[in-house]
């Protein structure tokens, strides 16, 4: 005789071991039975959202409609250090402009590739749109938004014959009053249908039979009313929970909103008050380094990320960025060690084999460094990293002097990617070497219209064309070059005598 398994503990256990698709299929069986099965209605509804769920906390990108069309007036000229939207507003203490790149937005390059790093602050709508869309830019991704439609329309795979709860029927007020269902119900809407409206309204009766005691309900507000764009009534959601129960997730929710009012400091301080309750917690500490690299305040990003691994010492994301730091400032058989932990940690790809070529280049460890770009290419996924490590093999060549090889990579570069403007530049200063002049001019011009926050192709063009007597062309070009790098010294000089031409005519 056959012992069978009880199916909804068969669901639970299938369930527990993220076998969500054969766990909503037994619960299907069950309430075709009998349709009034609140256990197995519950359980059906968490397998479908925990199939689509992703953590609200991390995934943050600012879309095209959000950067340009943000009613939130901030100050045109806020003070250096308590803005993210401005550019140069360096705390000192890293590396400048000239060792470090910086992407549009004049934050420099992270060593480790999150939502907030590829989108920025464009200055003009044709600006952002004419950016090319890769991780080392900061395109801004088209809209919030849509993603959230794109999510909603995936989800209704996972039910082929139609939804599972048809929302516009449901009577919301009779589930708030039931806590065991109004939880699992308000995650559904919320993840698998996207439709904040509705949880937002269910959220709200929920807290009010709650009479306004569970922090639960409230955060689960603060993240409707943020999805809405309320960014205030959100904080004071969050801030009511946090004075009801200290929870890390609700420290993360708040200080993301602060993030989106660009109120940094704050969020600084909410971190530091988080630590307080939640001693060594590695999200907080993480949160706080995020913060301080994209104030350029590099010197303390890298000491919170040591705090995060004296914490956890498997957390990619602190080691790739002290990594990639310590490359920047001059220590790359540092950057080495971290790289090759790295590697020891499992991580296993392009960007990985990339970097260590690049370390070994510097570190004069010469054996290693094609090896590590010959791995780089055969682990490669698309074309734009494909032209980044022919990018970097035309470094290498041009540091050993073989200037054949290094054009012919940084041919390669712009075969894979048109838009690379750092190969363009690159290109142009051997052509130049070749005396076709008019050849490298295009290939500068080219490269200033693709990265106009880059300051070496305006440089080099404003250099080109005093040489060839276009002293008014130059000027214009070097004053390009000055204000995305104050700091350039030999732009300032070549100012000066400018300058002086002038002034004798």
């Amino acid at each position: 005789m056959e012992v069978t398994m009880d199916p909804m503990f068969l669901a639970w256990s299938y369930f527990r071991r993220r076998k969500l698709q054969q766990c909503s299929e037994i619960c299907t069986k069950i309430l075709q039975e009998n349709p009034y099965d609140q256990a197995a209605w519950s359980m059906k509804t968490r397998a479908l959202t925990e199939m689509v769920y992703i953590d609200e906390i991390e995934v943050d990108q600012e879309g095209i409609a959000e950067m340009m069309l943000d009613e939130s007036s901030i100050a045109q000229v806020a003070r250096p250090g308590t803005s993210l939207r401005l550019p140069g507003t360096s705390q000192g203490g890293g590396p400048t402009q000239a060792v470090r790149p910086m992407t549009q937005t004049g934050r420099p390059i992270t060593g480790f590739v999150r939502p907030s790093t590829q989108s920025g602050r464009p200055g003009t709508m044709e600006q952002a749109i004419k950016t090319p869309r890769t991780a080392s830019t900061a395109r801004p991704v088209t809209s919030a938004s849509g993603r959230y439609i794109r999510l909603g329309t995936a989800s209704m795979l996972t039910n082929p014959e139609g939804p599972f709860i048809n929302l516009s029927r449901i009577n919301l007020a009779k589930y708030s009053q039931k806590p065991n269902l109004s939880r699992t119900l308000f995650e559904y809407i919320f993840h698998h249908e996207n439709d904040v409206k509705n949880a937002l309204d269910l959220a709200a009766q929920a807290t009010e039979h709650a009479q306004f005691k569970d922090w639960w309900w409230k955060v689960q507000l603060g993240k409707c009313y943020y999805r809405l764009g309320l960014y205030r009534e959100a904080e004071k959601q969050f801030r009511s929970a946090l004075n009801q129960q200290e929870v890390v997730d609700t420290f993360l929710y708040l200080a993301k909103v602060y993030q989106r009012l660009d109120q940094p400091i704050t969020a600084l301080n909410l971190f530091k008050q988080g630590l307080d309750h939640f001693p060594g917690e590695v999200t907080l500490l993480t949160g706080i380094a995020r913060i301080h690299e994209e104030m350029n305040n590099i010197s303390s990003a890298t000491e919170y990320y040591k705090d995060v691994l004296k914490q956890d010492n498997t957390h990619v994301e602190a080691i790739a960025c002290i990594g990639s730091n310590h490359f920047y400032t001059d220590q790359p058989e540092i950057a080495l060690r971290f790289y090759r932990r790295l590697l020891q940690m499992g991580v296993y790809n392009c960007q990985l084999y990339n970097n260590l070529g690049l370390c070994c280049f510097y570190a004069q460890q010469y054996d290693m460094t094609l090896s590590s770009f010959e791995r780089a290419l055969a682990l490669v996924a698309n074309d734009e990293e494909q032209a980044d490590v022919w990018y970097n093999i035309g470094h290498v060549a041009v540091g050993i002097g073989d200037l054949t090889l290094a054009y012919q990579c940084f041919k390669l570069a712009l075969a894979f990617n048109n838009d690379h403007a750092e190969a363009y530049n690159n290109l142009a200063v051997l052509e130049l070497r070749k005396g076709r002049i008019e050849q490298s001019k295009a290939f500068l011009q080219t490269a200033e219209s693709l990265a106009p926050h880059m300051y070496e192709p305006h440089y080099n063009l404003s250099i080109l064309t005093e040489k060839i007597g276009d002293l008014q062309g130059s000027y214009t070009a070097a004053q390009k070059s000055e204000d995305s790098f104050p700091e350039h010294v030999d732009t300032q000089q070549l100012l000066r005598q400018l300058r002086q031409h002038f002034a004798t005519l």
